[in-house]
């Protein structure tokens, strides 16, 4: 991907992907003219700052604003060229009990910056997106795929302007905030670990490993597309083995809105999925003519963390939680 004299941009850049992402760029030297992080958390910009100062790397830039205010997008794409889309409110207890407050942030939020995008010169989006909003059975996944709908759909309406919205989806990264693992390495000393599931199983990401899968579609996108990485999955409970395998558990029930197993393509979308090389594409129907090297899966496929035929042993999920 030619970075040179472009300029990037990252909503919700201090979370834990925006963070990551940043760090990546900036270790492997990309070119770019500037790398704004645009957040709404001055206490986050404020802590990120530190440790990437704007002193020892001149490119980036600290942009405090809210993807529902519109005027304030206006401001920040000004001659942007490519935006990753990572902010979102993500919790799913919390979209329960606040709905509005999340319908404002995922759908009108990307409302916004698909408007604001098609009104500025950006070239390129990528909008970030999770397992949760295949079949949704919460409030959080039926945001997330309203957003997904918005950006493949802008496509649609963007004339002969020069702009196109891709989609990422994959299931929970490992390691970052809010995610499971973390809170079981917490719990590591105890006898007890407290499962929701024994039958539970979720697909293993890093966050290594989902910048580089967002760098590689970034390159390759042509818009319209849903990219989604062959990832292994692995079992819940081989996750506390994994932190303490003299510990019990304590099966304390499913919550609210939680699945058992992961899903990151229905068997509906198989119609319009091909698969290439490390990753399959759900491709809109007028996009198959432009994925040769792709191969349409077979009928009724479906990507599932339960189903997947690639699963990490015990020892494999020791070494990869060492390393977060």
């Amino acid at each position: 991907m030619n970075t040179k004299n472009k300029s990037i941009l990252i909503t919700g850049g201090t979370g834990s992907f925006g963070k990551a992402f940043i760090k990546h760029i900036l270790k492997k030297k990309y070119k770019f003219k500037r790398i704004i992080i645009f957040s709404r958390d001055e206490l986050k910009q404020y802590e990120m700052e530190k440790e990437l100062s704007t002193k020892k790397y001149p490119s980036l830039r600290y942009f405090i604003g809210d993807i529902r205010d519109k005027e304030r997008l206006k401001l920040a794409f000004k001659e942007v060229d490519i935006i990753i889309h990572a902010a979102a409110l993500k919790q799913v207890p919390a979209a329960e009990y606040n709905p509005t407050e999340y319908i404002q942030t995922n759908i009108v939020g990307a409302k916004n910056i698909i408007e604001t995008a098609l009104e500025s010169n950006v070239q390129k989006i990528i909008a970030l997106s999770t397992d949760k909003a295949v079949s949704p059975v919460n409030l959080y996944g039926a945001t997330k795929l309203c957003s997904d709908k918005l950006f493949v759909a802008a496509n649609n309406f963007k004339g002969k302007k020069n702009i196109s919205f891709s989609v990422v989806r994959y299931g929970n990264v490992m390691g970052s905030r809010g995610s499971v693992i973390p809170f079981f390495k917490s719990l590591k000393k105890n006898d007890i670990f407290p499962v929701t599931s024994k039958k539970m199983t979720r697909f293993s990401l890093t966050l290594d490993q989902g910048v580089k899968f967002v760098l590689n579609c970034l390159d390759i996108s042509i818009g319209g597309e849903i990219f989604v990485p062959k990832i292994p999955s692995y079992k819940i409970t081989d996750v506390v083995k994994a932190i303490n395998p003299k510990s019990k558990i304590k099966v304390i029930g499913i919550r609210q809105g939680e699945k058992i197993h992961e899903d990151l393509i229905t068997s509906n979308d198989s119609r319009n999925t091909i698969n290439l090389n490390n990753m399959y594409v759900i491709l809109p129907n007028n996009l198959h003519k432009f994925f040769k090297k792709g191969k349409l899966v077979r009928e009724n496929f479906s990507y599932n963390s339960g189903t997947n035929d690639k699963f990490l042993s015990v020892a494999q999920l020791r070494k990869l939680i060492k390393s977060i």
